[in-house]
């Protein structure tokens, strides 16, 4: 194996831990936790959520402004950003789909991986599912799709 491609593997499991840990100690992989940031109407409103999203956004646009600033990553030839930028029926339907899972079960993608640790059958299983949903969409739906 290259060391480059060594140095980005460990890049990716140092920063993947750092944001399970930082999603642990939040509180955020607790599904009752979300849920009870989503329900406005239960009047036992969690703010907390808030706040996470807050030092997200305060971590990233120095991030994001540094990016601009590079010409390429440090263990990477190139920045993959998204080719596509127009808002389209796609990217609503996929964000719409995204967030009634999120409002249904309480999780997505990184707090459920993260709460695996915790070993609870309905974390298993929306894991579960994500993967299933994630292998049929590359598999089946995307190959359909046009370009």
């Amino acid at each position: 194996m290259k060391p480059l491609a060594l140095l980005r593997i460990v890049a990716a499991l140092g920063s993947g831990a750092l944001f399970g840990f930082g999603l642990s100690l939040s509180g955020m992989i607790d599904p009752a936790r979300v849920l009870g940031f989503l329900n406005l109407a239960s009047g036992h409103w969690d703010p907390s959520l808030v706040f996470v999203l807050g030092g997200a956004v305060i971590v990233a646009i120095p991030g994001v402004m540094l990016q601009r600033r590079l010409g390429r990553p440090l263990f990477d030839e190139g920045f993959h950003l998204p080719q596509k930028t127009a808002i389209d029926g796609r990217l609503v339907g996929g964000s719409a789909l995204f967030g009634i899972g999120w409002g249904l079960a309480g999780f997505c993608p990184g707090p459920a991986l993260s709460a695996l640790s915790l070993g609870h059958a309905p974390v298993l299983v929306f894991v579960l599912a994500m993967v299933i949903g994630m292998i049929l969409h590359d598999r089946v739906i995307a190959p359909r799709l046009p370009g």
